[in-house]
């Protein structure tokens, strides 16, 4: 750790005292950014995910040209899908699309959950990679998608307003559902721990689609897969937990081994506290089409937001990813003003 010349992020994961907080942003290596979009409009999306030289360029981009305080690794949370024997399409401008769909037990048999870190060397040798290249300026993030957002797309195919077909899928064959829970949740564990050995300071686990389960479906679908999985990799390294649109769980995964918690813009810095009880780190939330208005405005909200918050305790980040259409320097005004932020 102390080689690190920034380790706000980790020393705010672990609850230590700052001078601000830390700022990163979701999708901070991606399509607002003029030079991702010329190596996008150069290699198609899988090609850049599995090159590790160009998934290390693009990760750096934003901590070279935005000045963000943490590096997050260029992938995508369908590395899983496709390590356990699914194919996946990318389409520029389209989304994921996988073929074949999970419809029976013989399809949840025929999946594979050994050998993560043989099946997902290419983000390992890109973790190592940019692990070097950053020579200790930032910390690392690593990331996996959550068990129900993987079985989300498994089952459906493809993305997914309701996710109704997915649903079905767990409310009338619960039994296959948790069968198919368990072993995405296997070979996670496998390859969040194989990150943080590859180089990874700490992981996020994304749970995209949380959101679209009720309090108690949660309670059932996804909370205890995402508890499994902080147990088993906080022992590595702080792990932090976004299931987006789920307000509802904050109370029970404050009493997680996770160290923090993403939140989105649908619930107030203080209230996300008080559910909390301020004893885990919270990540968020700033709408990312806040990112459009005019710079002094972007400011103006950041400030009040880290006052929301407080300045302890606290990642700021956005509630979601950034948005393709969101100008450079105004995603820069969002980082400077949290630098700029004064306790």
């Amino acid at each position: 750790m102390s080689q690190l010349k920034n380790d706000l992020l980790l020393r705010a994961l672990r609850k230590e005292k700052v001078e601000r907080p830390p700022v990163w942003m979701m999708r901070q290596a991606g399509r607002y950014l003029p030079d991702y979009i010329k190596l996008r409009d150069k290699y198609d999306f899988f090609t850049r995910v599995q090159t590790p030289e160009l998934a290390t360029e693009i990760t750096l981009q934003p901590v070279n040209q935005v000045g963000v305080d943490a590096a997050i690794i260029f992938s995508d949370i369908l590395v899983i899908p496709q390590a356990m024997g699914l194919e996946v399409l990318m389409e520029e401008g389209k989304g994921p699309s996988l073929p074949k769909t999970i419809k029976a037990q013989s399809d949840i048999d025929a999946l594979n959950t050994a050998n993560a870190e043989e099946h997902l060397k290419y983000v390992l040798d890109a973790l190592s990679l940019t692990k070097k290249e950053l020579a200790g300026r930032v910390p690392l993030i690593g990331f996996a998608g959550a068990p129900w957002t993987i079985l989300c797309y498994m089952v459906e195919g493809k993305g997914s307003k309701t996710w109704d077909k997915a649903k079905q899928f767990a409310y009338t064959q619960p039994q296959l559902a948790h069968a198919l829970l368990q072993k995405i949740t296997d070979i996670t564990i496998d390859y969040l721990k194989a990150q943080v050995k590859a180089g990874a300071d700490t992981v996020q686990v994304f749970d995209s689609w949380a959101g679209s389960l009720s309090p108690e479906d949660f309670k059932t679908y996804a909370q205890p897969y995402l508890l499994q999985i902080a147990d088993a990799v906080s022992k590595d390294a702080p792990v932090i937990l976004f299931p987006k649109g789920t307000w509802y769980a904050l109370k029970d995964l404050s009493r997680s081994s996770a160290s923090g918690i993403g939140i989105d813009w649908t619930i107030t810095p203080q209230f996300a506290r008080e559910l909390t009880s301020n004893n885990i780190t919270l990540q968020g939330n700033f709408d990312p089409a806040k990112l459009l208005a005019p710079v002094p405005q972007i400011k103006q909200w950041v400030k009040e937001m880290i006052d929301g918050f407080g300045a302890q305790n606290y990642i700021a980040n956005l509630g979601h990813g950034i948005t393709p259409n969101v100008p450079v320097d105004h995603a820069k005004a969002f980082v400077e003003a949290v630098k700029e932020y004064r306790i």
